[in-house]
Parts: C-alpha cells; structure tokens; sequence
C-alpha cells in the first residue's frame, strides 16, 4: 500500500495560510484525479481545491475551521490498490477539549466525520449562519457526526443519554462562554449535530424561563449584494454577556492590514463634489425601458462606472501606480474598475477586467457577474488581482458620502453617496432635484490636487450631463 500526500498549495500569490471551510470526502471514500476534495478560504477568497491523483482516503489531517499554512499536509490517499483505506488509527481531539477521552464506541476518525456511503460527490454547501458568516469568515456548515458501525448517521432529535454532545471546537466554546450545558441543548444539526443557533435558543430560554424555548432558526443566506455592495450581517451575541470576542482571519485580517498599510503608505487627499444627477436618474429609466438592453441590469452604478471611465479617458494620468521599490510612476493603458462589495466574509474589491475597452451593454454584464459572484462567495483571487481604480457605492447604506482608504496598489477611489430628492437651484428657481455626493481619495504622490479636482469635476459633469458619454466619447 502506498501512501501519498497532498499539501495545502499556494492557491493565490505569495499566500502563506488558508482556513479549511469544508471537507468534500472522508476516510474510505474514493477519489480520482481532479476531484474537489475541500473548500479553503484564502486571505482574498473561497477557493475548492482539487486533488492531483487516484486513490482512496486514508486520513484528514485537519478538521473544518483550521488555519493551515501553506505546504501542510492536509489529506493523505491510498494508491496503487483498489481496497479501501483504514481510518486514522487516532482522531484529531478539538483543541478546546484535546484531554477528553473520545467516547469508546466512537470509530477512530478525525473529531466531526464519520463513515459515511459509498459516495464521492460534493455535497451541497450551506448557506452561513449570519452571526459566523460575518465576523468569523466561517462558511461552513457542521459536518456530519461519526457514529459506531453505522453507514449513516442518523437524525436525533435530542442527545442520547451518556453519550457526548456533538458539536463543533467553536460550538462548544460558544457554550461554555455562555453558560450552557450541551448535552440539555436539542439539536438541529445534520445528524444530531449542535449548533451556534441552538446553543443561543437554549441561552434565550434560560434568560426567559417562563417563555417558551424557541426552536433555533435555520442559518441565514448571505444577504444580498445591492449595486454592488452587500450588508454583512451583525454577530449573534449572548444578550447578558458585557463583551464578545471575534477572532479576526481570513478576509477580514488582511482587509485590516492591507487598510492599515495603505492609511500609513500612500498620502491620502480626499475631494468631494455635491452635485444634480437628476438627468443621470431620468437616463437610467430610460435604458431600462430600451429593448436593444433588455435583459440587463441598468442602474445608476452602471452610468457612474462609465463616467469613471470617461473621466480616466481624459486624464489619464490618474490611473497609474507607485512604484516604490524601482521609484517610478506606472502609467496603465488599461481600466481594471474594482467595485467594493462587502460581503458576509468581510470587504473585497473584485475588479472587471479592461473594463476601458467595454460598451454598455458589456459592462452591465460585467458587474451582475461580479455581483453574483461577490454574492455566492466565489470571488477568485484573481478577480481581485491587479485592480487600478475603485468605485464603493456607500449610498446603498442611506450614507452621504465618506473618506474612503485607497485599495492598495491604486492611485484613486470614488466614494458616491445616497441619491436624495433634495431643493435645487434648477434654472434660477428652486425645485426639488434628484442630489447626490462623490467623494474622491487620490495618492498624492502620484496626483496633485489640480489632477485630481480635474478627474472629480469631469465625473461631475458627466453625471450632471449624461450626453457627455457620447460627446466626450
């Protein structure tokens, strides 16, 4: 029998961690080349990874929720023979509890799989609970149980008497923190699992005795990307407790310092413009009701972003980079438009690719893609690679503007602000007019202020006067 071993790859660049959201197989099961055998998440995204060979599970080095360098081992196969492997002759204890004893009946698998059918297909993931999906960057769900001589763990409405509670490290820390005892908690979970909800119904029910415990809600889907910008969802915290602790990862610890990086880095100058956009609103209506773009998603986002696009036409210098190792200002002869999306993981700015060279119709296709894919949770990294301005659209939060931080590695941001009706000077009378404000953070380094009032006033100008998409064209 040999034994061969998969390590955890490099899956974006220079990546050195990633965090293991869930495992596709199990010991036993068979695997061929090519087959997605996990989900990781990346500092910059949710990628599957595939294995590079046949043979059957032996082992899984790591449970879900583990952070794992880059070139771990993290699943070992059986090749060269057409029998099953052996479990792992130990389980992997949680690191809350690694001096319990593992209850004997229990098969020697690692902590929350068990032998599971005959079966090598990706289940089917779902959807994070908010309270996890947005602080934590956990999207998995609670992995099936191990159970003794069973092919399938069955569905249990409470916890069979002497036997552990099931649950997951994070789950039974949650528990201990709040109090709760997990063997009086009723699962939900597959297979008798306990889950972050439960564990908060049983906390709720202790709080309020005379109420009648409430059946723990299902997990929420991530909430919806709208123009481009989604709301991560508030942490589920115990109502009585003084503090939560989150432990920042994943997306959200690299946004942090890649923040941080940029705020002490590149000197920020940041410009705003409080404008009429009423022609820009009366445009988009009409685009909608054009059937040459039926089908599309026309919005007030998608003529913002062309009138980025225009305004970098004619300054160009605006888009570049600093370059500080060789000390040279890198023009770009390309429009890579990032659009910050803030998702259940945490803030990603995935980019539309020659974004420049697009019509309309085009770009509209551009941004659903991006949204859609912002929404599932399948930005790539390479989506986000290479960006060279960015458009955060903090209007959809009823905001009016801000001071947006530069992406890091781009010379500009546009920030665009809740559009109000609001009264206006319109034609020498005042009447009520659609307003809104930009708001623009520029590298000073590489654009001065008479740039930068320049590509923020021509943005303006286009959105006060939208036939300036065809004019200045």
């Amino acid at each position: 029998m040999t034994i061969r071993e998969f390590k955890m790859p490099d899956v974006g660049e220079g990546l050195t961690e990633a965090e293991i959201l869930k495992w596709f197989v199990q010991p036993g099961d068979t695997v061929t080349d090519g087959q997605v055998v996990c989900e990781v998440e990346t500092a910059k995204a949710a990628v599957e990874l595939p294995i590079p060979f046949d043979g059957v599970v032996h082992a899984l080095l790591f449970e879900e929720g583990t952070t794992v360098d880059v070139g771990q081992v993290i699943i070992s196969v059986q090749t060269g023979s057409g029998e099953a492997a052996e479990a792992p002759a130990q389980e992997i204890p949680a690191p809350a509890e690694a001096e319990e004893a593992a209850p004997a009946a229990r098969q020697p698998v690692l902590v929350g799989y068990g032998v599971s059918e005959a079966s090598t297909k990706r289940r089917p993931r779902k959807a994070p609970a908010p309270a996890v999906a947005a602080q934590n960057g956990t999207t998995a769900p609670v992995a099936a149980p191990a159970v003794p001589a069973a092919p399938v763990a069955p569905a249990v409405p409470a916890q069979p008497t002497g036997e552990r509670p099931l649950a997951k490290p994070p789950v039974r820390k949650l528990a201990k923190d709040l109090g709760i005892d997990l063997a009086s908690v009723v699962p939900t979970g597959d297979g008798g699992v306990v889950t972050r909800e439960d564990v908060h119904a049983a906390a709720a029910a202790a709080i309020a005795p005379q109420a009648v415990p409430a059946a723990a809600a299902p997990a929420a889907a991530p909430a919806p990307v709208a123009e481009a910008v989604a709301v991560s969802a508030a942490p589920a915290a115990d109502p009585s407790a003084r503090e939560t602790r989150i432990p920042v990862k994943g997306v959200r610890k690299v946004t942090a310092q890649a923040m941080v990086g940029s705020a002490f880095t590149a000197p920020h100058v940041t410009e705003f413009i409080t404008l009429d956009v009423t022609r820009t609103m009366k445009l988009v209506q009409e685009l909608k009701d054009d059937p040459d773009l039926a089908g599309l998603r026309i919005n007030p986002l998608l003529l913002i972003a062309k009138a980025v696009l225009v305004a970098i036409r004619r300054n160009p210098d605006v888009n570049a980079s600093w370059d500080e190792a060789a000390q040279e200002i890198v023009l770009k002869h390309y429009v890579n438009l990032g659009i910050a999306a803030a998702t259940p993981r945490g803030l990603i700015v995935p980019n539309i690719k020659d974004a420049h060279a697009k019509t309309l119709g085009e770009l509209s296709k551009s941004l659903s893609s991006l949204v859609a894919t912002a929404r599932d949770g399948k930005t790539s990294p390479a989506d986000m690679q290479n960006g060279t301005i960015t458009i955060t659209n903090v209007g959809v939060f009823g905001v009016d503007t801000g001071t947006p931080i530069l992406n890091p590695g781009e010379s500009a941001i546009l920030a665009v602000g809740a559009i109000k009706l609001q009264p206006w000077v319109h034609k020498g009378k005042v009447k009520p007019r659609q307003v809104t404000t930009l708001a623009l953070s520029f590298d000073h380094r590489l654009i001065d202020g008479e740039l930068g009032s320049k590509f923020l006033a021509d943005i303006a100008a286009v959105l006060e006067h939208p036939r300036r998409l065809v004019t200045w064209s």
